[in-house]
């Protein structure tokens, strides 16, 4: 299928918005992601720095972005490789200094090469700096060297900035609120995802090893276009679906075991994040029917508290009270609600918060609190939801049929002017949609 791009519009105005935000009288300025060998020969794979992305929509490596509202010259200055038909043989095409003007709408390109050079003159004469202190230790060094550089020429009349100031609290608040083409883009990331679990569902019964479902989540991704997940999958059958973040992948699947799988893709570089549980066989036996309509009726619970102008910590609360009563009522757990939820008797079963923001990255950027407050949800951010339940296999405080039991049902949501949209409503959560899927087949 054709791949939904954000627009190069989109990304001026983003470069805008922030320049708005930034004191009179400063400059930033945003590293690219670099590439990390593998071995003597081989890199692994490249994935642009999303904050560098998030602003140039440029996406090669060793590249630096400045943003200087007011210069004369142009406001929006890209450092990139020179072109090399060389390198260009072996690697791939650059776009170089005139390809970034071109085609990336900077208003000057310059060698990476030749930053040393130039770029102490780009900060001079500037007070503030903006600028992610402590992300990427070796560029760090570079930013003092620069400064000093002009510090030591004081004499000449240079002026040093002052004043350092973090651009992430301004960047990622912009991009935790997100637009139109974004959302639509997240939509079909997880219409994507959502496709890739029901072909695992769909399969289960026809593979034996969890690394054949992951390789049909994988399969579906890549038919798409999709080179990378936006993480590790997590395909964990029996047991090792109470490993939160159990990514080996590797064993058996047992027939009348449960099978975890939480996948995602990262589609022009937003992320989905799906987890659905389903049985290996195609039916679920009575303890895990018990326990997987528990974990739905949370995810319903918080769904229903995902409005604007409630507290981003809503859904959760919503989510623990549904789990810590249902364990009271199935015998997991004994004794007044209240009291349980009060003393977190229920975590030993629910152990993780039920959202994280998402976007860019699939633990995305944005505060969750703001002045020790809960941040309220607002129209255009976009978050998870992901109730579960996990049993450990050596509970001996629960009957025997509820260990090793371990349950996660997660969807994407952007919230609207009214409520919210699940964005990976394609895939069933009711168990009788994934048996009947299961069984088609």
């Amino acid at each position: 299928m054709p791949m939904l791009r954000i627009k190069a519009s989109e990304f001026a105005r983003r470069r805008a918005r922030l320049m708005e935000d930034m004191a009179p009288g400063s400059i930033a300025i945003i590293p690219s992601a670099r590439e990390v060998p593998r071995n003597s020969d081989v890199n692994f794979p490249f994935r642009q720095d999303s904050d560098f992305y998030y602003l140039t929509g440029f996406d090669e490596p060793d590249a630096v972005a400045v943003l200087a509202p007011g210069r004369e010259q142009g406001e929006y200055v890209i450092f990139c490789r020179d072109r090399d038909p060389e390198r260009e043989l072996w690697d791939g095409y650059r776009a170089g200094p005139e390809g970034v003007c071109r085609e990336y709408q900077a208003d000057d390109g310059f060698p990476i090469d030749d930053i040393d050079d130039i770029l102490p003159g780009l900060i001079e004469g500037h007070p503030r700096v903006y600028y992610s202190l402590g992300r990427h230790l070796e560029f760090d060094a570079k930013v003092m060297h620069w400064l000093n550089t002009i510090r030591a020429n004081r004499r000449a009349g240079l002026l040093a900035p002052g004043e350092f100031v973090d651009l992430n609290h301004l960047l990622h608040d912009l991009r935790l609120f997100k637009s139109a083409a974004e959302i639509a883009v997240m939509r079909e990331s997880g219409a994507l995802a959502a496709r890739a679990h029901c072909r695992a569902m769909r399969e289960a019964k026809t593979v034996t090893y969890e690394y054949q479902l992951d390789a049909a989540i994988m399969h579906e991704f890549m038919m798409a276009g999709v080179r990378q997940a936006a993480y590790p999958s997590i395909v964990g059958g029996g047991t090792n679906a109470c490993v939160l973040h159990y990514v080996e992948n590797r064993d058996k699947l047992n027939d009348g075991d449960l099978v975890l799988i939480d996948a995602g893709a990262d589609y022009d570089y937003y992320a989905s994040d799906i987890t659905r549980t389903f049985p290996v066989n195609g039916r679920f036996s009575e303890p895990q029917r018990a326990l997987y309509q528990l974990v739905l009726d949370a995810h319903k619970a918080a769904l229903e508290q995902v409005l604007p102008g409630n507290p981003f910590n809503a859904p959760h609360d919503a989510s623990v009270r549904v789990i810590t009563a249902g364990l009271v009522r199935l015998g997991l757990l004994s004794g007044d609600v209240d009291t349980l939820i009060e003393e977190e008797a229920y975590k030993p079963f629910y152990m993780h918060r039920v959202s994280h923001w998402l976007g860019m990255d699939v633990h995305d950027v944005g505060d969750y609190k703001v002045d020790g407050i809960w941040r309220a949800l607002e129209p255009g951010m976009t978050l998870t939801i992901e109730p579960g339940i996990y049993v450990a296999t050596n509970n001996t405080d629960v009957e025997a049929k509820w260990r090793g039991i371990g349950i996660r049902i997660e969807d994407d949501i952007a919230v609207t002017k009214s409520g919210y949209e699940i964005l990976t409503d394609d895939v069933p959560r009711e168990i009788q949609d994934i048996e009947a899927l299961m069984a088609d087949t």
